[in-house]
């Protein structure tokens, strides 16, 4: 009901040449797909929480360092300890002590 409001609102506002029929399908086929995404996101964010946890198994690496290791796409152990130097550096919350450590794994 809402998303009819908000389609026939949009419609209203940006006047498009397409005739306001068609956004409200196009809008129920996005909340359909929204929902099925909402249900594959849930694994994902379990499954990120166990990679952000397995990162603080480094040493030298905390939760908040972790996280950021993890959001700039170093998802494993092994990816951070293989990183460039720069690629490591580049990341915020990671300073050369931590880097020192790191090469130590190696």
């Amino acid at each position: 009901m809402i998303s009819k409001f908000l389609s026939k609102l949009k419609s209203i506002l940006f006047k498009s040449a397409a005739s306001p029929d068609t956004p409200l399908k196009k809008e129920k086929k996005a909340t359909k797909s929204s929902k099925t995404s909402k249900t594959k996101t849930k694994p994902k964010s379990v499954n990120s929480k166990k990679n952000i946890e397995t990162l603080t198994t480094l040493p030298g690496v905390g939760a908040k360092s972790a996280k950021a290791l993890y959001e700039a796409g170093f998802k494993t152990t092994k990816a951070v300890i293989a990183a460039d130097e720069k690629d490591l550096l580049a990341v915020s919350g990671v300073g050369i002590n931590l880097i020192k450590k790191l090469k130590k794994l190696k």
